[in-house]
């Protein structure tokens, strides 16, 4: 059967709305307390999205760094601040790529690893999402009931309907009246200081790294083959396409971007299955950052969270399911520690628990002379 590259359709449209939920907080936070510019953060964004669907030709999530976002966030960094992260993380993933570190990487985490980290990554959005549903549980009930009755309908899209259901509540509530006209606006030239570099990549950067290789680059990777067996993206060309979009949008006002597993999963979720995903979401990302930069923060924050939350919680749901083919017991062990220590710590430290665990257990296994299979090293036989 021959895979389509591109479509758009109305699935597709509700496909582009499903990592809605990891950009609308962390851009608040980028406009309102960092200072950066609406216009080029999304319109960067919108670039990003539709270059990406077209070099991979299927759904590809762009996503803030959550750790640098978080940190820059929570010490109000100065927008030049912000666009020199994203030039570190530039250098940092250009170089993992071409040097063969990811690569590396990618080859020595087991498969109970990367289950762990994709698992993890969904009870965390779950717990979010119960946060938010928390703000308005009725409205988070009928939310999930419309997902669950419309998330495969041709015609009326759950992601379409819940994202027209929050505007009418924005509209019912008041909530649009202070919203300025539109007014057309270009993405500024923005440079920063070449020491705030390495300055933002003590306070952050080096956190960021391990969550990068995990979560958008092996968990992404391996969620890419889960769902298109047929086209598998590899390691280092995620991590190349990171690098290269890094070096380049902080001088058009752009923030620190990265893939996700979670994102790619609320995108298949919602019926994103093709590039055609990437092309509407940046089109729309774009036109908000040319007409409605100076209302895109407020837009943002009067959505109804409890919708948002009602997505995100569905989607954790998902990629919790990626344990049902973890083998018990010879797997148990290296996936619940990178599960139980992603969630109680972060999933960097997850990832490298999980490591220590699985070559632990093979090395015991092969000195107690347990196993004689170079490649399952972790059941007897």
């Amino acid at each position: 059967m021959r895979i389509r590259s591109f479509e758009f359709n109305l699935r597709e449209l509700a496909g582009s709305m499903g990592d809605f939920g990891t950009l609308f907080p962390l851009a608040i936070g980028y406009i309102a307390i960092c200072g950066l510019n609406p216009s080029g953060l999304l319109v960067m964004m919108g670039l990003a999205n539709i270059i990406t669907g077209l070099v991979y030709r299927l759904p590809m999530p762009i996503e803030p760094m959550k750790v640098l976002a978080a940190v820059a966030i929570a010490q109000h960094w100065s927008p030049s601040m912000v666009y020199a992260s994203g030039f570190a993380m530039g250098v940092v993933w250009l170089l993992f790529s071409l040097s063969g570190i990811m690569s590396w990487i990618a080859r020595i985490t087991p498969h109970a690893v990367i289950r762990g980290i994709q698992v993890a990554l969904g009870v965390l959005l779950a717990i979010t999402a119960y946060k938010m549903l928390a703000t308005w549980w009725v409205l988070g009930l009928v939310s999930v009931i419309i997902v669950l009755t419309l998330r495969q309908n041709r015609y009326a899209p759950a992601a379409i309907v819940l994202i027209g259901l929050g505007i009418a509540i924005m509209v019912l509530q008041g909530r649009l009246s202070h919203i300025a006209s539109p007014a057309f606006q270009l993405p500024p030239l923005t440079r920063f200081r070449w020491e705030e570099v390495w300055q933002t990549l003590l306070l952050a950067g080096f956190a960021q790294i391990p969550l990068t290789a995990t979560n958008a680059v092996i968990a992404t990777a391996a969620l890419i083959k889960t769902y298109w067996p047929e086209r598998p993206v590899e390691e280092k060309k995620l991590a190349l396409n990171m690098g290269v979009m890094n070096l380049i949008i902080p001088f058009f006002g752009g923030m620190p971007l990265c893939h996700g597993a979670g994102g790619l999963a609320g995108q298949y979720y919602f019926g994103a299955r093709t590039g055609g995903t990437n092309i509407i979401e940046g089109v729309i990302e774009i036109s908000l950052g040319l007409f409605l930069s100076s209302s895109i923060a407020a837009l943002f924050a009067a959505f109804p969270l409890a919708i948002i939350g009602a997505m995100m919680f569905l989607v954790g749901v998902e990629l919790a399911r990626f344990a049902r083919d973890i083998r018990f017991p010879k797997e148990a062990i290296p996936f619940g520690v990178t599960l139980v220590v992603a969630v109680g710590t972060n999933m960097a430290y997850g990832f490298l628990a999980g490591l220590i665990i699985h070559y632990a257990i093979r090395r015991l296994y092969r000195e107690k002379g347990w196993c004689r299979c170079h490649h399952d090293v972790t059941a007897p036989v």
